[in-house]
């Protein structure tokens, strides 16, 4: 039975920081999922499966309320003015009616920033294709959630089933959340409240942290002492600031994006991970890493390694069924030179390894918590520094292996495209089926060329598939 989909009433603070950060719209965090479908969806019934979604989960309804003289995070708050048929539109495509123009359409719609005083989500739906059939487009942004916690949230709006079952009695449509704004005092108030909560359990697990140390340092004192050693260490690594990429041709930034997209086996690419006892992401990346190097050398700009941000999942038992982002941006240097494909599996296999077992992962939310207390144009400079010396980003997102439909219409494939957030690349794979879908989101001021970049990386899945 799944877990009943869970909300927090505040933003935490490493998603408040995602928030704010904004400011430099080179630093947005616009997700983009893109679902190729058999057929047009029935429409009443999407309006229906939508309405319905919008009342179960209330993140859909809420908008983001921010006090510049609150001492706590935004909150997430159901939009009083909250109306459907601006966030649900339904287009005809474009052009030659092709799979190429559904996704300039796309990156459009990707590139147009949210309306803050609304809730972060848009839904469309482009039928009337070439080939036949239909394709969604679902925008949203990444403080609502992250990959996986998105996962969960579209659970509402597909279906096992092409046709209802007409001896089951349709759910009656649940209440709509009610709306409330907010006086001025009840904010602080609720502020207030919010942060001696948070500080209490700050409190809790620094008294658990300390007993647990004390307890450490009598029997073990060096090893005590090298424990907070590699804490601190491992946090300035968090923190460290990478002034410019290491590609010396992927170095131009902008706001104009470009989508493509690749269909791979899953099956063939776990395979692939297999001949080094490792996992489907190790795989990935390798691939990427390799068609990484043959882009460079195509341009006559040899590289060693770059410099990539790889979301690393936090989720416990504690957070199941909690819809929200949990995850950690590590920043690593990767060698994309290595020209065996197993020897980079191995050097990526190892590389991976050791930035999961980072002693800062469990500390990011205390960090976000001190950075956000920073004037804005301080932690905005500090994770510009961070994040615009970062030459690609690659993420990993489950889907479901089965089969699922919306409103009568089979989900044929499905795309997920991550935001570059400073980045040259965002190479985001989601696996449905036996498939997997590479959403490739390239800067255009960094990658001129995305057709020459799609070769490549075609090359370098080859390389990696072909040591089974």
């Amino acid at each position: 039975m799944a877990e009943p989909i869970r909300f927090e009433h505040r933003m935490s603070d490493a998603d408040a920081l995602m928030w704010h950060v904004e400011q430099d719209p080179l630093l947005r965090s616009t997700i983009t999922c893109l679902w190729l479908l058999d057929r047009a969806p029935d429409r009443t019934r999407l309006d229906e499966k939508i309405e319905r979604a919008t009342r179960l989960i209330p993140r859909l309804r809420q908008r983001v309320v921010s006090n510049p003289l609150s001492i706590a995070p935004p909150r997430w708050e159901i939009d009083p003015h909250f109306d459907i048929s601006f966030h649900c539109r339904f287009l005809k495509a474009t052009s030659d009616r092709s799979w190429r123009a559904v996704l300039d359409m796309a990156q459009v719609i990707a590139m147009q920033a949210f309306d803050r005083a609304r809730p972060l989500w848009e839904f469309y739906v482009i039928d009337d294709l070439a080939a036949g059939g239909a394709a969604m487009i679902m925008k949203l942004h990444h403080a609502i959630s992250d990959g996986v916690g998105l996962v969960q949230m579209t659970t509402s709006l597909v279906e096992r089933y092409r046709e209802r079952d007409p001896t089951r009695t349709p759910k009656p449509m649940p209440p709509a959340p009610e709306a409330h704004v907010m006086t001025q005092r009840e904010r602080v108030w609720d502020a207030l409240a919010h942060e001696r909560a948070r500080r209490a359990g700050q409190a809790r697990r620094v008294l658990g942290a300390v007993g647990s140390g004390l307890r450490s340092a009598v029997r073990d004192p060096l090893g005590s002492v090298r424990r907070l050693s590699d804490g601190m260490a491992s946090t300035a690594r968090l923190l460290a600031p990478a002034t410019a990429p290491l590609s010396s041709i992927m170095r131009g930034r902008s706001l104009s994006l470009h989508f493509d997209t690749l269909t791979l086996s899953l099956s063939a690419l776990k395979a692939a991970a297999r001949a080094i006892g490792g996992t489907l992401n190790d795989a990935f990346v390798a691939a990427v890493a390799g068609g990484l190097r043959r882009y460079h050398e195509r341009h006559g700009a040899p590289i060693g390694s770059l410099r990539m941000t790889m979301p690393i999942n936090v989720r416990d038992s504690q957070d199941a069924g909690r819809v929200g982002n949990q995850f950690v941006p590590a920043r690593f240097v990767v060698p994309v030179g290595i020209v065996s494909p197993l020897e980079r599996m191995k050097a990526v296999q190892e590389l991976v390894r050791r930035q999961r077992a980072e002693p800062a992962l469990g500390l990011i939310e205390d960090v976000s918590g001190f950075l956000r207390r920073l004037p804005a144009p301080m932690y905005t400079a500090l994770f510009g520094s961070m994040l615009k010396g970062v030459d690609f980003v690659t993420s990993n997102v489950p889907g479901p292996p089965f089969e699922v439909f919306v409103s009568g219409a089979r989900i044929e494939s499905v795309f997920g495209f991550g935001p570059l957030s400073g980045a040259a690349a965002n190479l985001t794979l989601f696996s449905y089926l036996d498939q997997l879908g590479l959403a490739v989101n390239t800067d255009r001021a960094a990658v001129p060329d995305p057709q020459v970049f799609v070769e490549s990386l075609q090359e370098g899945f080859a390389e990696v598939l072909a040591t089974t």
